[in-house]
């Protein structure tokens, strides 16, 4: 698993290393710089023209090596350097001296310069302020950050886009931050980066290793955790040669509605297709023709009412899905409070079944420990209230789920899973293609597939959204991001387990 660590700890971190390996701060330096421009060159089209803006700090002096290093593979290269202080740091020094004898050309621009014009086909590199920022950036440079988001050039950032806080910019000033296209973030992932609001700042942004010392690293407290493919295939429940559907969980859905059985219809092929060894949809009076028809693996439970107003005799159960398609009637909402007080098995709460929660915020208190909660932002918002930027948001998640003793998954971009005792992970797979109505419905149906095959509620979290968000990508390599749709996900399903069984071994 990945840690996501504050700047501070990243700052720990390099300093341990430069002690400890060691390693001279400049050599560190140019390390990242030559992963960094290496990166870019692959990126970049033969003879484009290149500007990098340098800052006067360490992020400065990567722009500064990662300029020197461009110019040497014969790329066209100006180097623009505001003078904001009267001394830079002393790596930046140095490389400011190695750029000049290595013939780049460098401008230090005086205070309250305007940004220079160039073509509209310059890639412009971003090293102007990395993680070290703590405050918002004013005055005239931050001028040349609104200038330079008003062009159409491409920007790439080095570490951060200048201006973001590597943690929590509620106090920021969203307006004296770079827009970048791309965002080369060193070593490690930035919480920063993880928030949706912020997308429109780093763009596609992807980890350059540097070298830093990874066993100091797991050391220190992350703020976050990102999941990877070989931490969530150790937690694949286990599939005996001799075993028997029984071995593998029965799973309840409580789902669909009048308008909304197509709900209830993907949460249930996505339950199948993720190894319980049988299910039972409730539904509605009147629905069950519908799923014989739809999903013949599937045994139905029919209603009295047109709406889920009782709650079946669920017998042998291992765990219960509900909301998906349900509703908000009085009548469901009387259902979904018996089920709380009485669940005999694990419950999975999505959709409708939590807008119910947030019009009855008291039934919080007497859900299940282990219960999981599948909330977007809107939903989370009915059941907390109003948050101002998606860091605060995230603290409300990790909030509620400590209180209630839940496993709450935050969907999103880069969906957050937050565990009762306060850690907090993020799912890196999925794409935009997914951001269809009936996705949710299929995560809901995986993890509570997943939760009957005995897994624990923090494991079927982890493993369903990785798993849920693997298939979006199968699916939109399969199909592209615009006409793949959610069912088209669950037909992938059967592939992610296959490669997961097949990671390690």
């Amino acid at each position: 698993m990945i840690p996501v660590l504050s700047a501070e700890k990243l700052r720990q971190a390099d300093a341990y290393t430069i002690a400890h390996e060691p390693i001279l701060s400049i050599n560190l330096m140019e390390r990242a710089s030559v992963a960094c421009a290496n990166r870019i060159m692959h990126l970049l089209t033969y003879d484009v023209p290149v500007t990098v803006l340098a800052g006067m700090g360490n992020n400065g002096g990567d722009g500064l090596a990662i300029a020197r290093i461009i110019h040497m593979g014969a790329q066209p290269v100006l180097v623009l350097v505001p003078k904001y202080k009267a001394q830079g740091s002393p790596d930046f020094e140095v490389n400011l001296e190695r750029a000049r004898l290595a013939g780049l050309s460098v401008q230090v621009l005086e205070e309250g310069a305007e940004l220079p014009e160039f073509p509209t086909g310059t890639v412009v590199i971003d090293a102007l302020f990395g993680t070290g920022l703590q405050r918002p950036i004013t005055g005239w440079l931050k001028s040349w950050i609104v200038a330079l988001n008003a062009r159409p050039n491409t920007v790439f950032a080095i570490d951060m886009p200048s201006g973001l806080f590597a943690d929590d910019n509620g106090g920021n000033d969203p307006d004296a931050i770079m827009q970048a296209d791309r965002t080369l973030t060193l070593e490690l992932p930035k919480l920063s980066l993880l928030m949706a609001d912020n997308a429109c700042y780093a763009g596609g942004w992807e980890v350059v290793p540097i070298g830093l010392d990874r066993k100091y690293i797991a050391t220190l407290e992350p703020e976050a955790i990102m999941l990877e493919a070989a931490d969530i295939a150790a937690l694949m429940p286990p599939r005996k040669r001799n075993s028997h559907k029984g071995d593998h969980g029965h799973a309840w859905l409580l789902a669909g509605g009048k308008g909304k059985m197509g709900a209830a219809l993907m949460a249930a092929k996505a339950c199948l297709r993720s190894g319980c060894g049988t299910l039972t949809l409730h539904v509605p009076a009147g629905q069950d023709g519908v799923v014989y028809s739809t999903i013949p693996e599937a045994m139905v439970s029919c209603d009295e009412g047109e709406d889920l107003s009782t709650l079946p005799k669920l017998g042998k159960v291992a765990a219960i899905g509900v909301g998906p398609g349900i509703g908000t009637s009085e009548d469901t909402a009387r259902m979904l409070k018996l089920l709380i007080q009485e669940a005999p098995a694990p419950l999975v709460i999505d959709a409708d079944a939590l807008n119910i929660l947030g019009e009855n915020k008291t039934w919080l208190a007497f859900l299940p420990k282990g219960t999981i909660l599948t909330p977007h932002p809107k939903e989370l918002e009915r059941l907390v209230g109003k948050a101002m930027n998606d860091h605060e948001r995230l603290r409300q998640a990790q909030e509620l789920a400590g209180r209630h003793g839940i496993v709450l998954v935050l969907k999103g971009a880069h969906t957050a899973i937050c565990s009762p005792d306060g850690k907090l992970f993020f799912n890196c797979t999925g794409n935009p293609g997914m951001a269809k109505g009936g996705s949710g419905d299929a995560l809901t149906g995986i993890i509570t597939s997943l939760r009957a095959q005995g897994l624990d509620p923090l494991s079927a979290a982890l493993l369903g959204v990785y798993a849920h968000g693997r298939a979006g990508d199968l699916a939109a390599e399969q199909l592209n991001m615009d006409g793949m749709l959610p069912s088209d996900l669950i037909e992938q399903l059967p592939k992610v387990w296959k490669q997961l069984r097949g990671v390690g071994r």
